[in-house]
């Protein structure tokens, strides 16, 4: 593909949309997504295979809920300015909502300017039973509450909001007002949603305390993939800091650059309880449907699974900081 549309490119690290907004890429000169997908590169697995041969079980327990992979699909909107024409925001949440739902998973949906972007979204994850995590823009509360119907009406079993889409461009100026939330702000969005409510785009010890404080149940590490804010730390630069505060306390996920199961795994050895994928959701979506979202769940499960094997991991709380180690090598 061309123009500013993705180019499905064979590594999703960035490089090939940097600066293309509108479009998949990151803001100002594009260097955050590119840091995100390449801070994951200098951390290294710890092989040991000194230990019991026996299955490896890659449950986990999120949100009242149990999941195969401590895997999500993030969320995302107006896939057509992404990605070209082929589906739009309604068909794209059935897709992924389903595929994730029957693959043992579950996607984080996405929010737009457009309302019935959100209406699709709830309606697709009622389809799936609740499995699903609605995920709401950081709007004024008028409009908050007004989305909230939508929520409850999916039956999810939780809900988000991913905070940092305050400094999305098109957000800017726009009408229903979106921006910035104080922690009072948020307590009483959680309070209005009434479920386990997940704030996405943390960046900092300090950002998890407020989260904590206002009530999350969870916290997403993440910058927006680098869309909202030039030159900020990668995910994987943070993540670690923010997990020994936040763990015990709320749970923990994290988004940017992870393109692997083994990824996947450096992510939980640094803290995480589960991790967000975006991009590479979106591409197998666009090229395969339902079929090519259930294949790349599948491909991150497997490299997972061997991982977890070769380090020594029986399961995913056995999954530990001593069994990746940093390099500044590649």
């Amino acid at each position: 593909m061309g123009g500013k549309l993705c180019r499905a490119c064979d590594v999703c690290n960035g490089r090939a949309c940097r600066n293309m907004i509108p479009g998949p890429g990151a803001k100002g000169t594009g260097d955050n997504a590119i840091r995100n997908y390449e801070a994951w590169r200098h951390w290294r697995v710890n092989m040991d295979t000194i230990c019991p041969l026996q299955p490896v079980d890659m449950s986990v327990e999120l949100l009242g809920r149990r999941f195969a992979y401590p895997i999500f699909a993030a969320p995302v909107g107006a896939v057509n300015i992404h990605c070209g024409e082929r589906y739009g925001d309604r068909e794209y949440n059935e897709i992924m909502v389903r595929a994730c739902a029957d693959a043992g998973i579950a996607a984080f949906t996405g929010d737009g300017v457009v309302p019935e972007v959100m209406t699709w979204a709830c309606d697709a994850i009622a389809a799936a039973g609740g499995v699903g995590i609605p995920t709401i823009k950081p709007w004024d509360i008028a409009t908050i509450r007004s989305k909230a119907a939508d929520v409850r009406r999916s039956g999810s079993f939780a809900a988000a909001m991913d905070v940092d889409a305050a400094g999305l461009p098109f957000l800017r100026n726009s009408n229903p007002p979106a921006g910035s939330k104080t922690v009072e702000e948020l307590r009483e969005i959680i309070a209005e949603i009434g479920k386990p409510f997940v704030i996405k785009g943390i960046m900092t010890v300090q950002g998890a305390e407020k989260a904590i404080e206002a009530g999350a149940s969870a916290i997403v590490v993440s910058n927006h993939g680098g869309r909202v804010l030039d030159e900020c730390p990668a995910t994987a630069e943070v993540l670690e800091e923010i997990a020994l505060v936040a763990k015990g306390r709320c749970k923990v996920l994290v988004d940017g650059g992870i393109r692997s199961g083994v990824d996947v795994f450096k992510a939980i050895a640094l803290g995480a309880d589960a991790v967000l994928i975006c991009r590479p959701m979106v591409v197998a979506a666009f090229g395969g449907a339902e079929e090519g979202v259930k294949c790349y769940i599948n491909r991150l499960a497997c490299e997972l699974e061997d991982t977890m094997r070769m380090c020594g991991a029986p399961d995913v709380a056995h999954i530990t900081r001593s069994m990746v180690r940093y390099s500044p090598l590649r």
